[in-house]
This record gives C-alpha cells, sequence and structure tokens, in this order.
C-alpha cells in the first residue's frame, strides 16, 4: 500500500484528508473519553481532530451541522470497530506492518523536526536572494600547499594590504591583474559578470550578498582562499532566456584565422539582414556548432551566471522575439545570436525542490547539521565528558574501524563515558556497538574516533528529538495515530472484504441469487447507431444503412468502407441498450427499422433489431456489480459482527463537547 492509497481509504472511511496519532498510547484523561469500544477508549481530540482536518481540506464554513456529525460519529465509530478487530488479529504486529508503518513515519516526522524548519529557512533565503543579480569582481589570494597557520597570517595581511589601496582610491579590476591568484584574472581583470544565489560558494555569496554598492569586503575565507569583493551592480533577476546562434570559430593563437573568422561572420550578419532570408537556413549553412546547426542553432533555457558573461550580456539585452544581435566575440569564436523566448523567474513552489537539491549538496548542507545538533543538545541537556572524550580520541583517532573494539578493550576503556543526555550516561562500548551496525564508510577526513563519535552523537539526538515528538507533540502524535490506525484498517479490508469480495466466486454467486431483483435488465433493443459529423458524407451512411435493420453482415461491411473512405465523418455504437434510459434510443421510434433523429444538433442514422423485454441480468453480465454490492454486503456484514463483539459504549456529554469545539 502507499501514501496515496492510504489516503484515499482514510477519506473514504471518514471523510476526510489523511493524518494521526502515536504508536505509544496517549495517556488516557477520563474527562477526555469519547467512547470505550471492547475495553479500548478513545479520546474526543481524536474526532474533532479528524473532523476539523476534513472540513479544512473540503473548504467548508465553519461548523459542522447536528446532522453532519451524527453521520460523521457513527463512520468513526465503524473505523475504531475495524482498527479494534486488527489489533486483536495481531496485524499490528506482523513485518509488512512494520516495514509499512515505518516508511510512513518516516516520511511525516519530517515537518515537525527541528532540520527541516533551518532548511526551510535556508530555501526562503537562497530564492530570496535569487530575485535579484550581482555584478561583482574579486582578487584572489591562495595559501600555498600545506599552507601552516603562519602562511595563513601572511596571506591575510597581504589581502588587508590590497583592501587598503583599494579604499584608498585603487581600481579593484587592474589590482585584480597584479594581485590575484585566480587564473581568470588576467582575461577578465577579476571581473565575475553577473551571478545570483547558489552559483557561489556559501561564504563568497553571503559575503556579496551583504555587501552595499562599490563597498570592498573584508577578506572573505573559502576554500580557495581569502577573496576581497566589491559589488559593481545590483539589478532584479530577468528570469530565463532561450536563444539560437550561429557560430563561426578560430583559433585564438591564430590572428590570421581570427581575422577570417571576423569576416565571415560580418558577411553573414549582412545576409541576414536580407528580406526573405531564412534563419534556419543560415544556420545549417555557416553555423560551425555541430551540436545545434541542425536544429536551427537553439540552445536550451539558462538564466544568469550559467553561460559566459559576454555571451549571457548579449542574449539578455535582446527585448524582442525573433531579435538578432550584432556579432559577439567569445572565446568559443564569432556568435550571432537571435531571441527565441524569455520567461522569468519561477516561483518558489516551482522552484523548490531544485534550490533544495543544490543546498544539500553545497557547504549549507553541512552548516544547517551543525546547527541542528547545536540546537538538539541545548533543548535535551547534552553534556560532554571532554576530558575521557580527549583521552578516547588520542588513544583510538589512528585504529581503522576494523581494530577499533580492540584497542578499546586492550587499553580498558569500554567504560569510559562519552556523554549525558536526558540523565542518561553514554559510553565508549556504546559507540563501539553502533559502529559495527553502521555500513558507513568515512568519506572525510579525520581520526577513526572523532568521525565516528560525531555520527553517533547525531544519530542519538535525532532518535532523542523523534522520541521527543511522539510524547510531547500532540499534533505529531494525531498524525501518527492515524497512518497507524489507517494501515491497520486498510488490512483489515483487505482480508475481510475486498480480497474476499474479488476472489469468493461462491459468495459472490449465493449473493447473486438472493439479491436477483437488484440485477435486472430493462426493455432493450438491438441498435447500430451512427453519430454523423460530416453532414457532407451523410449519403455514404444513408445509402449503406437505409432499409437493412440491424443485420451484422451490413454493420461490418460500413465500418470497414467508412474507415478507409470517411473515417472522420462518422463514429459509430452497436449492441443491446436499455432504450427507456438512452439518451439517442428514448427519442426514436422503435417501429422503424431505420430512421434519422436530430439530437441537440447532432444527426444519427440508426438500425434497430429484436426489442427484448425486461428480464434478470445472467450473473456473467452482473458480475462486476455483484461484486461491488457483495464487498459492500461484507463491509457491512464485519461492522454488525464487530458491534457485538466489541460493545460500544458513548460518552454522550464528552460527545456534545466535541460537537461544541467543532463549531467555535
Amino acid at each position: 500500500m502507499n501514501y496515496r492509497a492510504l489516503s484515499a481509504l482514510l477519506a473514504f472511511i471518514l471523510i476526510v484528508s489523511p493524518g494521526a496519532h502515536t504508536p505509544k498510547a496517549i495517556a488516557q484523561n477520563q474527562d477526555e473519553v469519547l467512547v470505550d469500544i471492547g475495553g479500548k477508549s478513545v479520546e474526543k481530540d481524536e474526532l474533532v481532530y479528524l473532523l476539523s482536518k476534513g472540513k479544512g481540506a473540503s473548504g467548508t464554513v465553519t461548523g459542522v451541522s447536528r446532522e453532519e456529525f451524527e453521520e460523521n460519529f457513527q463512520l468513526f465509530v465503524n473505523y475504531k470497530l475495524k482498527v479494534r478487530e486488527a489489533e486483536s488479529l495481531g496485524l499490528d504486529k506482523t513485518e509488512e506492518f512494520n516495514r509499512e508503518f515505518a516508511s510512513f513515519k518516516e516520511t511525516l516526522i519530517a515537518p515537525y523536526l527541528i532540520k527541516n524548519s533551518l532548511e526551510e529557512g535556508e530555501l526562503r533565503k537562497a530564492y530570496s536572494r535569487m530575485e535579484e543579480i550581482l555584478r561583482a569582481s574579486h582578487i584572489l589570494f591562495q595559501f600555498p600547499p600545506n599552507a601552516s597557520n603562519e602562511d595563513s597570517l601572511i596571506v591575510l595581511k597581504m589581502a588587508l594590504k590590497v583592501k587598503g589601496e583599494i579604499e584608498n582610491g585603487g581600481d579593484i579590476n587592474e589590482l585584480a591583474l597584479q594581485y590575484s591568484d585566480d587564473p581568470s584574472a588576467k582575461t577578465n581583470k577579476g571581473d565575475l559578470g553577473y551571478f545570483t544565489s547558489l552559483q557561489m560558494v556559501q561564504p563568497f555569496e553571503d559575503a556579496a550578498f551583504s555587501l552595499p554598492l562599490g563597498k570592498v569586503s573584508d577578506p572573505v575565507l573559502t576554500n580557495f582562499g581569502y577573496h576581497l569583493i566589491q559589488v559593481k551592480d545590483r539589478q532584479k533577476n530577468p528570469g530565463q532566456v532561450r536563444v539560437s546562434h550561429i557560430l563561426v570559430r578560430f583559433d585564438p593563437q591564430n590572428a590570421g584565422q581570427e581575422e577570417n573568422a571576423r569576416r565571415k561572420i560580418s558577411d553573414i550578419y549582412a545576409e541576414i539582414q536580407k528580406e526573405n532570408t531564412i534563419w534556419e537556413d543560415i544556420v545549417k549553412s555557416y553555423s560551425e556548432d555541430p551540436a545545434t546547426k541542425e536544429n536551427g542553432g537553439i540552445l536550451p533555457w539558462f538564466g544568469v551566471g550559467t553561460m559566459i558573461p559576454e555571451f549571457e550580456m548579449a542574449a539578455f539585452s535582446l527585448t524582442e522575439l525573433g531579435e538578432v544581435s550584432p556579432p559577439l566575440k567569445t572565446q568559443y569564436g564569432y556568435h550571432i545570436l537571435r531571441l527565441e523566448d524569455k520567461k522569468p523567474l519561477d516561483s518558489y513552489e516551482e522552484m523548490e525542490e531544485s534550490i533544495r537539491s543544490r543546498i544539500l549538496r553545497d557547504s549549507r548542507s553541512t552548516m544547517i547539521q551543525s546547527q541542528v545538533v547545536a540546537i538538539q543538545k541545548a533543548r535535551y541537556g547534552f553534556k560532554e565528558n571532554e576530558t575521557s572524550v580527549d583521552n578516547l580520541a588520542a588513544a583510538l583517532n589512528e585504529s581503522a574501524k576494523s581494530t577499533f573494539g580492540g584497542v578499546l578493550e586492550s587499553k580498558g576503556l569500554t567504560s569510559a563515558e562519552l556523554f549525558t543526555l536526558q540523565g542518561k550516561t553514554y559510553k565508549a562500548s556504546d559507540l563501539w556497538k553502533y559502529m559495527q551496525e553502521e555500513e558507513f564508510v568515512p568519506r572525510s577526513k579525520g581520526g577513526t574516533f572523532d568521525i565516528w563519535y560525531g555520527r553517533y552523537i547525531a544519530s542519538i539526538l535525532s532518535q532523542t528529538e523523534q522520541m521527543d515528538l511522539e510524547a510531547n507533540n500532540k499534533e505529531y502524535q494525531m498524525l501518527l495515530k492515524e497512518y497507524r490506525d489507517g494501515i491497520l484498517l486498510f488490512s483489515l479490508m483487505n482480508q475481510e472484504v475486498w480480497q474476499k469480495g474479488i476472489t469468493d466466486s461462491l459468495g459472490q454467486v449465493e449473493f447473486y441469487r438472493k439479491n436477483i431483483s437488484n440485477y435486472q435488465w430493462k426493455n432493450r433493443v438491438e441498435a447500430y447507431l451512427v453519430k454523423v459529423l460530416d453532414l457532407s458524407k451523410i449519403d455514404i451512411g444513408r445509402k449503406a444503412l437505409q432499409g437493412n435493420g440491424f443485420n451484422p453482415s451490413v454493420i461490418q461491411a460500413f465500418e470497414t468502407n467508412f474507415k478507409s473512405t470517411a473515417s472522420l465523418a462518422f463514429t459509430t455504437e452497436s449492441g443491446i441498450f436499455e432504450y427507456e434510459s438512452h439518451p439517442i434510443l428514448s427519442k426514436a421510434d422503435l417501429g422503424l427499422s431505420y430512421q434519422e433523429i436530430s439530437v441537440d444538433g447532432t444527426t444519427y442514422l440508426i438500425n434497430l433489431g429484436q426489442k427484448l423485454p425486461a428480464e434478470p441480468r445472467k450473473f456473467e453480465e452482473s458480475r462486476g456489480l455483484v461484486i461491488r454490492d457483495y464487498q459492500e454486503f461484507l463491509d457491512k456484514s464485519l461492522t454488525d459482527k464487530l458491534k457485538e463483539k466489541y460493545p460500544v459504549k458513548v460518552n454522550q456529554n464528552v460527545k456534545e463537547e466535541a460537537f461544541i469545539a467543532l463549531n467555535q
């Protein structure tokens, strides 16, 4: 069963959208007990929660009528009866249930976790930044290989010196030529062109988006070194553009080649200006981009910061669809661009998953996880035994995972304390047990103890947060319990009603015989109906059908003929129909074997055959209806049986409180 199936089931059972409550029993308050079902209490809040969700999902006005309340209350009781039976049958103890519930639980808990709110904040911040584009220049000061602290300090002092030169009137682009360790500075003088959020490493982005225009930043540390950044321009994000292009290549080291390419692109541009020239033909004849020359030169959609700056600026400067740019030079050659389409920045909702994917792939994911752990530590009273942890790190960081346990025992460190959390002490032996159970291959550099200890802390804190939610968050408790009960309900219904209704052929036949009055044909007639879609072809139909009545060979001949000569002129329908309720045949004269009638402005040619009186349907003719009705019968029988098995005691006072709560 999947999420969608469970959602549909709960909506059907209680006219609500999917929701919840915990696997643990929520502490029962007798003043809140709405109904006792076979000795198990159900609180008022569960009914109020479910009906409130259903009300919100349907968009109805606040409040529920007495009639609606009573109807839904009975559906609720029937629902809880079935859950009670599923528990009695042990369906909540099966491997399938545990696997499925664990899968749902992992999805359901996500919105309640600290991590979710932090991720949401980063997503919103990233999208907010995407609404504008920056143009910035930078100077990079790289560290030497295997840099010491002293080396790093020297690099920082150099960055501060150059910052002073800029603040005293120096030009960052000229100074980039002199000082920058970024290889591209030789050609772009440190000008990065326009960019937006998630296109630079996080520290660089954070600094750039916080800078006023023209102000030079303090040295910004990234994995590349120290950067000085100056923002030259800010604009609203123009969204995305799609262009087609013509490319003429040349070797940058060959001046003669470049001159020939420049002349060729000029000639092409002149050709494009002539009337009646076809862009696609020009592209196919002259473009030297093999990936696009056969499809009119069309490139994929792109936004700011994804193409080389000069190409990008030329593309976004085009304003009218079909507008052609003058020739421009890039590192790839000479181009002519034509604007194919433009569109604004997508909405947050459209970009949310893409932004999430990009954030979780860069350094922000590590930052978010660090923040999560810090909040969890503060919330749940994490206290580390720093001395013990330092000793363990010194003893175990050089050990491989395979020898970790042996070293731990040989040095008598298995009982060494790591930390306490909510009054419980965790020891080195607990860490070793965790390491044995986890299939994890460290990818980051560091000592064995440090890597596994950090991972272990995160795991324990995550479990603690989940247990805290189950114990103290009423909304999550409700949500979890509803899904738990929904899975049990689905399993019981599938076992006792749905599959049985489909596979119990003897039961189907017996049910059919006892209820044969429900499976009756009304008066019927053999009929061939031809709907005329093209009146200019109506004579074809008349000639073929007139005077023949319901004749299978005539019908077959007509079908064969019109499909080959007038396939769009007619649609046809053939069979035995209950004519009294039929939208076309109810208006026909059953005494005529052939007739033409008009219904709602459409002409029909009709051939009629034998009339058949009302009579019982055969079982084979009614099988689909019988299965449906048999399943409804099994469902009602199950509910009636459960009401006898599990006495239902309703607290009328609490029931009235539930009604009042829903109408406040």
